[in-house]
């Protein structure tokens, strides 16, 4: 039956998180609701205007899904009029929506790879736009983007004297080395670092070298979801580790896995920092050439109450483990460069397997980058990145005390740029999170990151993002919510 001005609206729902799109969403939708006549040829649509107050979304976002549909044949528009239907839904109109609907239909066969991936909830899908709390995020407005600028500038203008060189660029090769074993204890020489994508990149990369399906791979339980997700697409099978306050726990009854995932500096999400007594065992547990440790130092840079304990790979004197490591969290995530320090007998065949891939980084960017970090502006931004941040925990700990202390119970981390605060009297962390981002916070549900049936029930705040003025905010938002 065909519909009034007055209810199109109310048939629409659009979804500001899908990847799809706005106006491709509202397009489809109308699109379809003439297709099976419930906007009869003749009719007009509401202006622009009212449908974008209906709807809450610009009135660019209804003018250009209009225009789409004039393209296809759908409407007739003129300047200054609403839209009119010319075709009739009864004509079975076979367009775009009806080719979509077939598609779906078809059930598209899935490589087990694909299939796997499926299966978890990373990458969660965000609205574009940042909004407190949202954890896992550094502050990009305090970037220094002039003499980024100025370092991508020179180094555009050298790439024309530049002759084809190695994918992993030797400069930038050379100024981690020595920043990773000044500043985090890494011991590895430059040709061990491989310059990827991302740190998600790195994990990919080890799971195709390493994994044969059936193999074992322990991650901490909860834990970076990321991991799981890399090494579960690989056909591994996934074991979470449940945590104590030492972070990951040994297992000795269970049989000895082929690789250990573990961030022992900075626990995801707990911020629980690994023993070095802990450390030496799972060391000494892991037997060289059998099985491997991947060390992910996602945010080693920033710490706050006391010196950053070394990395454990720093402790290895048998090639063991790999260190996994990031600029998006340190710098601003639109670099996209991490970098994996490959034990030295498995260099070769990771390089090999870089190139087959394709996991190769911007030479561009990383002469750019090398520049940057030789030159001392990279230590000149985590100095000043590190005494902000912490100030902004310690408002965010404050803050939460002070309006939440009755429900949560706040982990201080001593580094990092999130934090956990466990719910006190509720196991409804995932509803919790739901007010809260309608609300306009955002917050990561402790439950969601573990692997098995969750034990542990709170938020995941990020704070290193926000201002002072922001996170008062937001924390009032919260103890409205709650």
């Amino acid at each position: 039956m065909p519909v009034s001005d007055g209810v199109i609206a109310g048939l629409i729902d659009l979804n500001r998180a899908d990847e799809q799109g706005l106006v491709a969403q509202l397009t489809g939708q109308l699109r379809g609701l003439i297709a099976a006549g419930r906007i009869a040829k003749g009719r007009a649509l509401p202006s622009s205007r009212r449908l974008a107050g209906d709807l809450g979304v610009s009135r660019n976002t209804v003018t250009y899904a209009f225009e789409q549909l004039a393209a296809e044949g759908y409407v007739a528009a003129s300047h200054g009029r609403r839209p009119v239907v010319t075709v009739d839904g009864s004509e079975r109109i076979e367009g775009p929506d009806v080719a979509a609907s077939n598609a779906r239909s078809a059930r598209p066969q899935l490589s087990p790879w694909a299939s796997k991936l499926k299966q978890t909830d990373w990458p969660m899908s965000y609205q574009a736009q940042l909004k407190p709390l949202r954890p896992g995020h550094g502050d990009f407005r305090e970037f220094p983007n002039e003499v980024w600028a100025r370092c991508l500038r020179r180094s555009a203008v050298r790439a024309v004297k530049r002759e084809l060189g190695p994918v992993n660029r030797t400069r930038l090769r050379e100024a981690l080395a020595h920043y990773l074993e000044s500043s985090r204890g890494v011991r590895a020489t430059a040709d061990q670092i491989m310059i990827l994508p991302s740190a998600q990149a790195a994990l990919t990369l080890i799971a195709a070298v390493l994994i044969t399906p059936g193999d074992g791979v322990w991650v901490e339980d909860p834990g970076y979801p990321g991991a799981a997700a890399a090494f579960r697409a690989s056909g591994a099978r996934v074991s979470g580790i449940r945590l104590d306050e030492e972070g990951m726990q040994q297992m000795p009854d269970m049989a000895a896995p082929k690789l250990v995932f573990m961030t022992p500096s900075h626990q995801h999400p707990t911020g629980r920092l690994m023993s070095l007594a802990r450390r030496t065992a799972f060391l000494g547990s892991s037997r060289p050439g059998r099985t491997w440790i991947v060390e992910d130092d996602y945010d080693g840079e920033f710490h706050y109450d006391s010196r950053p304990v070394p990395s454990l790979q720093g402790l290895d004197a048998l090639g063991r483990v790999f260190y996994v490591g990031t600029f998006s969290k340190a710098m601003t995530s639109d670099i996209r460069l991490g970098y994996l320090v490959v034990p030295a007998a498995l260099v070769s065949t990771f390089e090999i397997a870089q190139r087959h891939i394709g996991l190769i980084a911007s030479s561009h960017i990383q002469e750019a980058l090398a520049e940057f970090i030789a030159d001392g502006h990279f230590l000149a931004h985590l100095r000043r990145m590190r005494r902000l941040y912490h100030i902004r925990r310690d408002h965010l700990v404050a803050g939460l005390e002070r309006h939440l202390g009755e429900m949560l119970s706040v982990e201080v981390p001593s580094g990092g740029i999130q934090l956990v605060a466990r719910l006190k009297r509720s196991r409804g962390d995932q509803a919790a999170v739901k007010r809260l981002v309608d609300a306009g916070v955002e917050t990561r549900a402790l439950s969601s990151l573990a692997l098995g049936k969750p034990r542990d029930h709170g938020l995941l705040l990020g704070f290193a993002a926000w201002r002072e003025s922001e996170i008062s905010a937001a924390v009032r938002t919260m103890a409205a919510c709650f």
